[in-house]
């Protein structure tokens, strides 16, 4: 979401707004592709033994998918699905690109970056918020590249006085990656010991013998008891 001379692109204009309904069209495209291969598929299993018979809920959620998706609808916007959908749906065809929680990495110039956005960027928010919504954030490779560099060689007043033009937000690295854990429903936590500190991965929600079994399943089957603390309190101590 930039102009520059030195980037080419595609079309040969620069138009986010263009770029996003082209990238939702041939995500939507795969997903048709994948919905008619596993209707065909039950359709055949159910020719080959006269005793099965599809339910009418998967022909009513079949039929609704394909048609969203032959509108370039992706299936996670513009449609309130029913509990029984939902299940059938993650039955049926749960590898659906277009059911997935989004964010949108909207990449412009440094300078765009600093001053907090550009016109391309509330072109791109206008359009994710009239298509089903989603997170919007800005952020610049010009200027995550900048910064690494600085801190590579050590410079620290130059690396200050780049965040310095940012009045106090800072890259953006670290929210990408919480917000990343936060749309796919995960949370993490960390292990500390004389070697290593180490980050586990668990979904949202997980009780602690759960968490406890991703390091290990005998840990889980085994779970006595859970002590922990928060990272600001573990670097006080």
């Amino acid at each position: 979401a930039f102009d520059s001379k030195e980037v080419t692109h595609v079309d040969d204009t620069v138009d986010p707004v263009r770029d996003l309904e082209t990238i939702v069209g041939e995500l939507c495209a795969k997903d048709l592709q994948y919905v008619k291969f596993q209707r065909e598929a039950r359709e055949k299993d159910v020719k080959k033994n006269p005793t099965m018979k599809l339910p009418p809920l998967f022909f009513a959620v079949m039929d609704k998918v394909t048609n969203m998706l032959e509108n370039q609808q992706p299936l996670r916007t513009g449609c309130e699905w029913t509990a029984p959908e939902v299940e059938k749906i993650n039955e049926l065809i749960p590898g659906c690109i277009t059911l997935k929680p989004t964010v949108y990495l909207v990449n412009c110039s440094q300078k765009s970056f600093t001053v907090g956005g550009n016109r391309y960027i509330k072109q791109i928010k206008d359009w994710v918020a009239t298509h089903g919504g989603g997170l919007v954030i800005p952020l610049s490779i010009e200027f995550e590249e900048n910064l690494t560099a600085l801190q590579k060689a050590g410079d620290v007043d130059g690396e200050r006085a780049l965040l310095d033009t940012l009045n106090g937000r800072g890259s953006v690295l670290p929210r990408l990656i919480k917000c990343g854990y936060k749309q796919l429903k995960l949370q993490y936590y960390f292990t500390a010991g004389e070697k290593e500190v180490r980050c586990w991965t668990v979904a949202a929600g997980s009780t602690a013998p759960q968490a406890a079994g991703v390091i290990h399943t005998d840990f889980e089957a085994g779970f006595i008891k859970l002590e922990c603390c928060s990272y600001d309190d573990f670097i006080e101590c």
